[in-house]
C-alpha cells in the first residue's frame, strides 16, 4: 500500500501535468481614465496653490 501511495504521489506531481505560469499583461488605460487622471492632477495643483496662498497670508 505504501508503494502504491508513493507511485500515485509521484505520478500526480509529475511536471508534465503542471501548468506553466502565465504572467499577467497590463492593460492600457482608456481615454476616459486619462482625462479623469488629468483633471485630478489639475485639482491637486490648484488645491496646493490655494493652501500656499492661505498659509502665506497668516
Amino acid at each position: 500500500m505504501r508503494g502504491l501511495t508513493i507511485l500515485c504521489t509521484t505520478l500526480i506531481s509529475f511536471p508534465a501535468f503542471a501548468n506553466g505560469f502565465d504572467r499577467p499583461i497590463p492593460q492600457a488605460q482608456s481615454a476616459t481614465a486619462e482625462v479623469w487622471y488629468g483633471l485630478a492632477c489639475l485639482a491637486l495643483v490648484v488645491s496646493m496653490i490655494a493652501v500656499q496662498r492661505l498659509v502665506s497670508r497668516r
